[in-house]
């Protein structure tokens, strides 16, 4: 399904779609970080703790979709943060060593205060298990999953709540 601009992706009403959500952490590689979806009172929840023991130091949250955005020039997210710096992330069918590509771009958060951050395709970077990649381009036709990481460095508590995902 193509998505027009400001068609909303995900606006969290309906708590059954958690299920759609679901956390990979750290733990995939050693850590001891932790976090965990949920839908509650209309809004997606990331939350977790964020630990440094073991090398760790990621939480994040993937949902798979299956959208065809290319006649939208990016997304529109609304959310409640915590004062850290969170990514929003796009995944396609792109791979890099058999592994799945992210497209991410960063977005920081003020403690208690609802935000609208846009985030333009363009400024989408390709990125692997943390590291920089120089491509393959970003391709909005096919989106497969999206997702949010915190990996700041910094330990303790997260939260994020999301109202909803527009398209721009």
């Amino acid at each position: 399904m193509a998505y027009s601009p400001t068609d909303i992706l995900c606006d969290f009403t309906n708590p059954a779609h958690a299920s759609h959500w679901r956390a990979i952490n750290d733990g995939v590689m050693g850590g001891e970080s932790s976090s965990a979806p949920e839908i509650k009172d209309g809004c997606l929840h990331f939350s977790g703790y964020i630990s440094l023991e073991n090398n760790g130091g990621f939480a994040s949250i993937r949902s798979q979709q299956g959208m065809d955005l290319s006649s939208a020039t990016g997304v529109k997210l609304r959310v409640l943060g915590d004062g850290r710096r969170y990514q929003f992330r796009l995944y396609t069918d792109a791979r890099y060593h058999d592994s799945r590509i992210a497209y991410s771009c960063s977005f920081d958060t003020t403690a208690g205060q609802w935000l609208e951050v846009a985030i333009e395709f363009s400024s989408l970077k390709p990125v692997f298990r943390g590291r920089s990649l120089s491509g393959p381009a970003f391709n909005a036709a096919g989106v497969e999953q999206m997702g949010f990481l915190l990996a700041d460095k910094q330990q303790g508590e997260f939260h994020l709540l999301v109202d909803w995902i527009r398209t721009l």
